[in-house]
């Protein structure tokens, strides 16, 4: 299977899955771009596809890059990298086998490993993927300063130092649910909010 026959019925699964989902497909994140960032309530899940026609050259670099934004991850492979693709993550890593049914030849998905919660994450680096807004939004919900002219960095460890963990991934959750992309019709972000 190609990476085009891959992602629509990757998307259907998540969504049967998760129910509330939101998908970022080809996002930055650290210097590799991930082919999809699922947001769940409460959890980022990175998911990189290896379609039959791919190799694992870059995924070691992909691996460290997914592991510092992404609270669980999977590869997402086609059935010729079935055998493998275990070899080529780390043990917490969940693998998604995407083939045809024999009988419908329509596209299945298959959990052959469930992921497990990543011990690398950093809530840091979760909130920085956040607009200026939200992350505003996040300082007036947990009653902290507004911190005016300080970086997204600066407010994003003076989130991360004072909160609880599951309550400001949460919090990050509905934020990236709610947002408003009728403001990109208008203006461009400046490339600090990006």
């Amino acid at each position: 299977m190609l990476d085009a026959d891959i992602r629509e019925p990757l998307f259907l699964y998540l969504e049967t899955r998760y129910g509330k989902v939101r998908i970022f497909e080809e996002k930055n994140i650290g210097t590799s771009r991930a082919d999809v960032i699922a947001i769940t309530d409460g959890e980022l899940i990175g998911l990189e596809i290896k379609s039959d026609g791919d190799s694992y050259a870059r995924l070691k670099s992909q691996i460290r890059n997914y592991n510092k934004y992404c609270g669980k991850n999977y590869l997402v492979v086609g059935a010729s990298h079935r055998i493998h693709a275990g070899e080529h993550i780390p043990d917490f890593w969940g693998i998604l086998v995407v083939s045809r049914d024999p009988d419908t030849k329509r596209p299945r998905i298959e959990e052959s490993r469930a992921a497990q919660p990543n011990p690398g994450c950093d809530i840091k680096r979760q909130l920085s993927l956040l607009w200026r807004n939200e992350l505003a939004n996040l300082l007036r919900k947990n009653r902290l300063p507004k911190y005016n002219g300080k970086s997204k960095a600066f407010i994003c460890e003076k989130l991360a130092s004072g909160l609880c963990l599951e309550t400001l991934l949460r919090q990050l959750t509905d934020e990236i649910f709610e947002r408003d992309y009728t403001c990109l019709l208008y203006t461009s972000p400046s490339p600090r909010d990006a």
